[in-house]
Parts: structure tokens; C-alpha cells; sequence
């Protein structure tokens, strides 16, 4: 997760000061100093570090908090909300066009992920508002950028415009915006030129780009894990191009995390969307109040729920409730139950959206094996439908051959074989106790480790 190293300094802060029936000016200022040194660590800018602590600070001191019934508490409120705020507030909506189509421009240094983001976005918005995206491939310099836009096209099934690499880039967003209104493509995105460094030669070219295509969201595209440049580049990006919106991607990365604080504060412009992995479908509108509330170990159940409604098929889940009811609960139900969670994205993402998840014993250490995962999808793929309605008929020559089918061992089987029967076993006592438990065990055994 993003903001790993500052989550933990600043949960670990804010734990101190929870349970206190009294909360003096001397823990405020410890606690101050405490989250300057969270904060400047993950690379956030030391002007909007400075600002930021001050306000918590006097607000930490005043009536709000010294009249409240529970400080310690109101103390962390404190905190969220400011930390929202420093991210923008409230959430940034996008930007469409009254009169269609809706236009965006990508820009960026090279190697920010531009044209993966533009091909993103394009599927996220086709998805999410039955858009009609045509992208635009006019980054004519860097070698394969147009053949990379045209193969995520294709799996997309997204046209691509291009006219090669020996056309004026103007010349080719003008066209290409023609060819969206010949085939009433209602969303426009235009993937742009990088360079390795800013320079007045890609601005010019971005500024004409600009004037021909009037868009209505000029995204900058900035990689998460460059930290502190991240934000330079967006404040001399936006002094050019009037930027709408910044899309940080690489945000899932090992990255301290501070471009995503700084960018609103320094550059007055948003985030709007965020890249959360190298899938297509890893891209995801930004939430302050959602993001301040993960970094505070809040979890963000809002976005889970989003998540399970956009990929987990209701009918499914009401048969699935009804066998889990009858306790006829069989392999393949188990198979797919994992493959609906996998849609939702990574585990382990999944996990660290739940509130508290932090405070689980093991859970910073534990590591989703997704070949584990994959194991276990094998071996059930490798049974027959009767072995996977009736695991009991498995003997010992259908373990071998199971095993030799999935490529896996006998040991792998037996293991599987007795994590179901377990799993049932439970969902019986569970059902049988009326739901008594239900806080204590988990039926559902993964094979995490």
C-alpha cells in the first residue's frame, strides 16, 4: 500500500493520544513534532508540512477539543479532517463536455505512465458512463509509443487514430478529432509526447496541441514514486498548460507517498484519479477523506462496497448465500467465490480497505500467495463434476491422478481436500448456532501464508 511507511508513524502517534481522558498542550506539541517528522520522511513538501501541523496544533489545543467528553478522540478527528483537506476536500469530479465529445489531454515527463493512463481511463469511463472513447496517438518521438497505445486499444477494443510517426502532432489531433465526430465518438483522449526533463520545445508543442483541440480536462500524469519532483513537475506544467487534474499513478508502489499530499497544496490542482496497479482496470477516482481515512488505519469500506458492486454478480452471491444457508456449499462454489475476489483486485488490497486491519496480529507480515491461489484453482479444475459435488468419493488413486492433472502433489490435495471439509464443518456449527460466533471464526479458509 501507498503511504506504508507514513501510515505507521503517524497510526503509531496517534495511538498515544487515543485513550486519554485528558489531552494537555505538552501532548499536542509531542504529537506535533511526531507528525512533522511522519510527514517531511514520506517526502511532503516542508512549507505545506509546516502549515499543516500548525493547524492541527491550534486546533488541537482549542475549545473544540478541550470541551470535548472524549480529547483523545477528537484529537484524531482533528487530524483526519486536515489531512483530508491538505488532499483537496472533497472528491474532484470530472469534467465533462456539455456538447459532446468530451475531450482530454495527457502530459507528462516520459515514463510517467501516460499512455498506459490514457488507455485506462478510456476503459474506466467507457465502463462507468457508457462513453464512446476514441484515443489519439500523436507521441510521434519515443519509439513503439504509438504501436503501445494501439495494442492497449486492441485489448480493450478501443480504436486508436494515428498517421504514423512522420506527422505533425497538431496536425494528427486535428484530424483524429475529426474522425471522432465522423464516428460519434463522445470521449476524445490525446496521448501526448513525454520527455525525459521539461523543456520549452515539448510545452510549445503541448500548448498548440491545446489551442486545436480546446479540451475540457488537461490531465498531468505523474508517477507517485518520484516524490518530491512529482510536485515541481506539476507546478511548471501547470504554469503552461492551465493544468484540470493530475492522475498519480504508481500510487500502489513502495513509494513514501508525499507527491499525493503536496500536489494540491503547492499547485492548486487536484487529483482526480489514481493508478492502484498495472491491470486496466486499476484505476480508480481519488477520495482525500477515503485516502486520509486508510493512512489513519480508518479503512475505507466505501470503496470496497464500490468495488464488490462493480464486480461481484448479485444473482451469484444470492444463490451462493442460499447453498450457504443449506450447507450444500460444494468445490465449485468455492472456485468461484475466489474468482469473484479476485476481480474485486489484490487481496491484500482488499484487506488493508478494512478498518482496523492494521491492528490484526501477523497482518503487516502476511503475504497473499497467489500462487497458492492458483494451486488450488488447478486442483479443483483437474476433479471431475461428481468429485466436485461429492469430495468424499476422492480416494487414493483420484488424489494421484487430481495431483498429476493440476501439477501439484498429493500432499497439495489432501490439504485442500481438508481445508473444505473443515470449512463445511464450520458452516454447519455456524448455521446450526443461529450465527453465534460469527465474530470469532471465519469459514471462508483461504490458502493465504
Amino acid at each position: 500500500m501507498a503511504f506504508e511507511g507514513l501510515s505507521e508513524r503517524l497510526q503509531a502517534t496517534m495511538k498515544k493520544i487515543r485513550g486519554k481522558g485528558k489531552v494537555s498542550e505538552s501532548d499536542v506539541k509531542q504529537m506535533g513534532r511526531e507528525i512533522r517528522l511522519a510527514l517531511l520522511e514520506a517526502d511532503v513538501n516542508f512549507k505545506v508540512v509546516k502549515s499543516f501541523v500548525k493547524r492541527v496544533q491550534e486546533r488541537a489545543i482549542g475549545q473544540e477539543v478541550l470541551k470535548s467528553l472524549t480529547p483523545g478522540q477528537q484529537v484524531i478527528k482533528v487530524v483526519k479532517e486536515e489531512l483530508t483537506a491538505l488532499m483537496g476536500g472533497e472528491q474532484t469530479k470530472f469534467n465533462f463536455a456539455l456538447k459532446p465529445p468530451t475531450v482530454v489531454l495527457f502530459a507528462g515527463l516520459q515514463g510517467a505512465g501516460k499512455t498506459t493512463s490514457a488507455a485506462k481511463l478510456a476503459n474506466y469511463l467507457r465502463k462507468s458512463n457508457n462513453k464512446k472513447p476514441l484515443m489519439i496517438a500523436a507521441d510521434i518521438y519515443r519509439p513503439a509509443a504509438i504501436k503501445q497505445l494501439q495494442t492497449l486499444g486492441s485489448q480493450l477494443n478501443i480504436p486508436v487514430f494515428s498517421l504514423g510517426d512522420q506527422v505533425n502532432p497538431v496536425d494528427i489531433v486535428r484530424r483524429g478529432l475529426e474522425e471522432a465526430g465522423k464516428e460519434h465518438n463522445d470521449l476524445v483522449l490525446i496521448d501526448t509526447a513525454g520527455r525525459l526533463h521539461i523543456d520549452d520545445t515539448l510545452m510549445d508543442e503541448l500548448e498548440k496541441i491545446k489551442a486545436v483541440s480546446h479540451p475540457d480536462e488537461v490531465f498531468l500524469v505523474v508517477d507517485a514514486m518520484t516524490g518530491q519532483d512529482a510536485v515541481n513537475v506539476a507546478s511548471a506544467f501547470n504554469e503552461r498548460l492551465d493544468l484540470t487534474g493530475v492522475i498519480m499513478t504508481k500510487l500502489d508502489g513502495d513509494t513514501r507517498g508525499g507527491a499525493a499530499l503536496s500536489i494540491r497544496s503547492v499547485t492548486g490542482t487536484p487529483i482526480k484519479f489514481v493508478g492502484t496497479g498495472e491491470k486496466m482496470d486499476a484505476l480508480e477516482p481519488f477520495h482525500p477523506d477515503r485516502m486520509a481515512s486508510r493512512i489513519l488505519g480508518m479503512g475505507d469500506v466505501l470503496s470496497l462496497i464500490e468495488k464488490a458492486q462493480a464486480n461481484v454478480d448479485q444473482e451469484k452471491a444470492k444463490e451462493m448465500e442460499k447453498k450457504i444457508m443449506s450447507v450444500s456449499f460444494t468445490l465449485d462454489d468455492f472456485l468461484d467465490q475466489i474468482g469473484q475476489v479476485r476481480n474485486m483486485g489484490p487481496i491484500q488490497d482488499l484487506l488493508a480497505m478494512m478498518p482496523g486491519a492494521n491492528k490484526f496480529k501477523g497482518m503487516k507480515n502476511m503475504q497473499i500467495d497467489d500462487k497458492k491461489i492458483d494451486q488450488v484453482e488447478a486442483i479443483i479444475r483437474s476433479m471431475t463434476v461428481q468429485e466436485k459435488n461429492d469430495p468424499d468419493m476422492i480416494n487414493a488413486s483420484r488424489r494421484k491422478r487430481i495431483a498429476l492433472g493440476s501439477g501439484t502433489s498429493i500432499a497439495d490435495v489432501n490439504r485442500l481436500l481438508k481445508q473444505f471439509k473443515d470449512m463445511k464443518r464450520m458452516m454447519k456449527q455456524f448455521m446450526g448456532s443461529g450465527g453465534k460466533g460469527r465474530k470469532r471464526r471465519n469459514p471462508f479458509n483461504l490458502p493465504f501464508t
